[in-house]
């Protein structure tokens, strides 16, 4: 895998699970990010074959929660996208789940309150010493992409400095949300100082921020000479904003998440989480829709809200033959 030129589903919590990932992947997207993992978190589990699902799962010790879940299909474009604030923690995590994966993506740039106060996310970006730790023991122990993630600092300078002591760590890529900390995602993301970073650097930048359309990667492209680019809410609105086709109707999309959901036994909680974030975009949670995916308790219940019942049902009955044989 390499980062010039790609098309890049952001990291998004609760979201970026394997259906969505390859419901991107299907549409368009070269690279694709899972949701942020938090290291103490994912030293607890161990690697499982679900032979039930074909998927490979890494699952928290002594339970049945399944922390990742990955499958052949993703191998050579899945980014696995860490938490941390230490490098012999981070290590650990990410030799548990390398083999499988293309790349190991730190963040870096998370303002939410339960990373920053981890000491993770954004908390990093005033720890530049702890940030070339990090980067440096991953690259040194693993065979495999290692990138990162920040947020702009306080001036364009402070970022571009940053940005060059996370080259010097010999990561292969570096992606850039074009908003400081304090900004909220209704401001308008600052893609000039990205285009300070790319001039900065050689290694390959990704730029994030403000991509709604197709034609805004192409925007993003030209504006900041970033090698690739990411989005994160555009995608989430509508996974097919990645097809050079143009966007898919909306209740098509939604359809075809709720099938690769079943296809790939997601959890319940994640998958009604991702369509809520869907519906509320275009619509009101209040309306029968909205209240009918709420009230679901089950991957059938969506089924049958989105008129999936034969696919659900082919599904298992195909489960159970394999698991007959």
């Amino acid at each position: 895998m390499d980062y010039e030129n790609k098309f890049v589903l952001a990291p998004m919590v609760r979201v970026g699970t394997l259906p969505f990932r390859l419901l991107a992947s299907q549409y368009g997207a070269d690279i694709t990010y899972g949701e942020e993992i938090i290291d103490h978190k994912m030293i607890k589990c161990e690697r499982r074959l679900n032979e039930h699902v074909g998927s490979t799962d890494f699952v928290e010790k002594g339970t049945n929660n399944v922390v990742f879940r990955t499958c052949s299909l993703e191998r050579k474009h899945v980014v696995f996208q860490m938490g941390t604030s230490n490098a012999a923690r981070a290590l650990s995590a990410a030799q548990l789940v390398c083999q499988d994966v293309a790349a190991i993506d730190i963040n870096m740039g998370c303002p939410k309150s339960f990373s920053i106060s981890g000491g993770m996310g954004a908390a990093l970006l005033n720890k530049p010493d702890l940030i070339h730790d990090i980067l440096t023991t991953l690259r040194r122990n693993l065979n495999i992409l290692i990138t990162c993630k920040i947020r702009l600092l306080n001036s364009p300078q402070d970022t571009v400095e940053l940005a060059r002591r996370i080259e010097s760590t010999g990561v292969s890529a570096l992606g850039v949300h074009g908003r400081r900390v304090a900004d909220r995602p209704r401001d308008p993301a600052k893609w000039s100082e990205i285009a300070d970073v790319v001039a900065a650097l050689t290694i390959p930048v990704i730029a994030n921020g403000d991509i709604f359309e197709y034609d805004d990667f192409q925007r993003i492209k030209v504006h900041t000479g970033a090698s690739s680019m990411m989005v994160a809410r555009g995608a989430l609105w509508n996974a097919s904003i990645f097809s050079p086709e143009g966007k898919l109707p909306w209740e098509d999309v939604k359809r075809e998440y709720v099938r690769k959901s079943i296809l790939w036994d997601n959890d319940i909680k994640s998958t009604k989480y991702t369509l809520k974030e869907m519906i509320m975009h275009h619509s009101c949670l209040e309306l029968p829709e909205g209240k009918a995916v709420i009230k679901s308790e089950s991957l059938a219940d969506l089924a049958k809200l989105y008129g999936e019942e034969k696919y659900y049902q082919f599904v298992q009955e195909n489960r159970s033959f394999n698991e007959s044989r």
